[in-house]
């Protein structure tokens, strides 16, 4: 299984890369590669910034430009010599290799995307996703429809529940407040 970090986004709110956002003196990124590592060592960060360069990961370039998460999503398909895909953001530093295998355990393969879900909300961007979504990103990337939810509502998804204990892996960080807070709470 191949796994994709989403490193791009404007991060306009939090006003540097957010996964280089640190918690306990370590970079967001740094957190999340560790959680992946017992899993995998198959990762790629994708990213339009050199930031990230100091990791030995491959980076890759959004190959369509400001189309947001599905515009990740796209090119790390689009690079992945795997069916299956593990695509996680960049701002969950909480989220444990315990979580993530619960994900691959509880995947079902007559699904295309797999997520987890909570009462209200769910998390497109901590899941599995398979190559063969490529052509209805494609479309709505050329339609500019750009809306997650959207996307996960029209292919073949599975959802997996959170149960209470585990909500808090799925915070993801994208302000300077939040972090502030974050950090104050879990430090």
């Amino acid at each position: 299984m191949q796994v994709s970090i989403l490193c791009g986004g404007k991060s306009s709110r939090m006003q540097s890369e957010k996964g280089l956002a640190l918690y306990k003196n370590k970079p967001f990124i740094e957190h999340i590669i560790d959680a992946v590592l017992p899993i995998t060592s198959t990762i790629q960060l994708i990213t339009n910034s050199s930031e990230y360069d100091y990791l030995k990961y491959d980076t890759i370039k959004d190959v369509i430009i400001d189309k947001g998460p599905m515009g990740g999503i796209y090119t790390a398909l689009l690079h992945s010599d795997t069916d299956l895909n593990l695509i996680l953001s960049c701002d969950i530093p909480l989220i444990s290799t315990t979580m993530l295998l619960e994900l691959i355990e509880k995947y079902n393969s007559s699904f295309d995307v797999s997520i987890f879900e909570e009462t209200n909300r769910v998390h497109p961007l901590i899941g599995i996703y398979s190559k063969n979504v490529l052509p209805m990103l494609k479309n709505r990337i050329d339609a500019n429809e750009l809306k997650m939810m959207h996307f996960i509502s029209n292919s073949k998804h599975q959802l997996i529940w959170i149960e209470d204990e585990n909500r808090q892996q799925f915070q993801n960080i994208n302000s300077l407040l939040e972090l502030q807070e974050f950090n104050a709470k879990y430090n």
